[in-house]
């Protein structure tokens, strides 16, 4: 059993659960799952979740780390900076530098502290693109990590990742299933008994080779599409200075416990969920956020 009491998930949309989208609308994602994982067996085990899509490192840090630090939560996960790191001109280790701030302050509140090195995007077209940049923050994150004591989810070594299923239409955001394995292999980085093998396939080797194939076509033939459906909104939003997560509030925003109602470790694999418009500045995606499905 682990010893952690509390938890607070900080981060944009991946941490949110895009798009572990619920028949009601609203999110689940791997945070909610760990978070009923943790609650197992510990009916005072408290969580909250403060993430929101779209929200860049410096209002991570201004918005959600000062509510971390005065909660004092026994443990926290940080999924952050992809907002940053993927717009033209940035400095990816200036990006690192804040967010090596930011941990080493929840460190020395003596939070435990759990970080995500993003996933590969090789095979996603366009998306690929930005693979040397987020590999680049990936060995910053691990060297903040050492640095720092935490722990560091490597999302880049799931190799179920890199099956086409995992994500999303919008090609930006993990599907249900893909949360789940997500959920399993943090629970396996806590030290958590876990019932299932997230290193499992996401199907036979002839679906994920059909699958592949399918994904290659269908990708080349809809990047137009997807460039005028996700992109371009993205691009006007810009402009305009405006984040998807403009209005959009925390969803857990108190340290509250985890209902009965709530241990959804067994929810049935493959789900599937629908890409929200990109017009919907609710429940849209962002290509900024994609290293990280986010």
């Amino acid at each position: 059993m682990h010893s952690f009491n509390s938890y607070i998930a900080l981060g944009d949309s991946f941490t949110e659960g895009l798009n572990d989208q619920l028949p009601d609308g609203s999110f689940l994602g791997w945070a909610d799952r760990l978070a009923a994982m943790l609650a197992e067996d510990k009916p005072d085990f408290k969580y909250a979740n403060i993430a929101v899509r779209g929200k860049r490192l410096d209002v991570i840090i201004e918005t959600q780390l000062p509510v971390a630090l005065e909660l004092r939560p026994d443990f926290v996960t940080v999924c952050a900076g992809g907002n940053d790191i993927l717009l033209p001109g940035v400095d990816v280790d200036d990006v690192a530098a804040r967010f090596d701030d930011m941990v080493a302050q929840l460190r020395a509140a003596g939070i435990d502290v759990l970080l995500f090195a993003g996933p590969d995007t090789k095979q996603m077209s366009v998306m690929n693109r930005l693979r040397g940049k987020i590999a680049i923050y990936n060995a910053d994150i691990r060297a903040i990590a050492e640095r720092h004591g935490a722990s560091v989810v490597d999302l880049w070594a799931m190799d179920v990742l890199r099956d086409p299923r995992a994500w999303s239409e919008d090609r930006l955001h993990f599907t249900p299933e893909a949360h789940r394995r997500i959920a399993l292999r943090t629970a396996e980085t806590l030290g958590l008994p876990t019932e299932e093998d997230w290193r499992k396939p996401l199907g036979s080797a002839d679906e994920e080779r059909e699958a592949e194939k399918n994904n290659w076509i269908s990708q080349r033939r809809s990047d137009i599409e997807w460039t005028r459906a996700y992109v371009l909104p993205w691009i006007g939003r810009r402009i305009r200075r405006e984040s998807l997560g403009d209005g959009v509030l925390p969803k857990r925003p108190e340290l509250t416990p985890v209902e009965p109602d709530e241990q959804i470790r067994t929810v049935p694999p493959n789900g599937h969920a629908r890409a929200p418009a990109a017009e919907d500045t609710e429940t849209g995606g962002d290509p900024v956020e994609a290293h990280r499905g986010d």
